[in-house]
């Protein structure tokens, strides 16, 4: 099977799953109760919000190589990591190319789930990037030589992590500032942010 071909059935596999899971999500989301999380967790601190860190330390704006503490819409949760940012990777193969005055920005994201059931998602859809002018980049299915990729439908058991390249196409001369992330394939009502210096 080609490059070509593995990376169309791919895209096909991410649309469905992505209108799968925001068709259910959308179904079950209460209105007006969304917050962004930028409190990044304390070194060796616990997941999910606990930490044996003194209760008046205050939290940092979370950066890159910092977790944040999410939770979805049914009860999962999952520390979310932005291990390390490459701007303006190569494309993966000649076919994986930016459009004309864009280029790739790839994320490299750990997932940690630290609920008691799996995490079942496509991460793609839940991540963003945001610029300096605050307009918001959705994820791009090209791959990059930036690293391994998450594949279009992730499935990680409690307690186990899942690492992965999440791509984006942004305009060749844009800042980028914030990295976003949000289970649920962005529908959850909480969203993650990092700061990118």
């Amino acid at each position: 099977m080609s490059s070509r071909t593995r990376t169309h059935r791919r895209q096909l596999l991410a649309v469905f799953t992505g209108a799968l899971i925001v068709a259910t999500s959308a179904a079950c989301s209460v209105p007006g109760s969304s917050t962004v999380s930028t409190a990044a967790q304390p070194a060796g601190g616990g997941g999910n919000g606990s930490s044996s860190a003194p209760a008046k330390a205050k939290a940092s704006s979370a950066k890159v190589g910092d977790t944040i503490a999410l939770s979805g819409m049914n009860g999962e949760k999952a520390d979310l990591t932005v291990v390390k940012v490459v701007d303006n990777p190569k494309g993966a193969d000649d076919f994986s190319t930016p459009e004309a005055g864009k280029r790739f920005f790839a994320v490299q994201f750990r997932i940690k789930d630290t609920g008691s059931g799996a995490y079942s998602d496509a991460p793609s859809n839940g991540a963003k990037v945001v610029d300096s002018q605050g307009q918001a980049y959705t994820s791009d299915l090209n791959d990059t030589k930036a690293g391994q990729s998450f594949p279009a439908a992730v499935n990680i058991a409690p307690g186990s992590s899942g690492l992965g390249f999440i791509t984006f196409q942004v305009p060749a001369n844009a800042k980028i500032t914030q990295i976003q992330f949000g289970l649920d394939s962005g529908m959850a009502d909480q969203t993650g942010q990092w700061n990118v210096s």
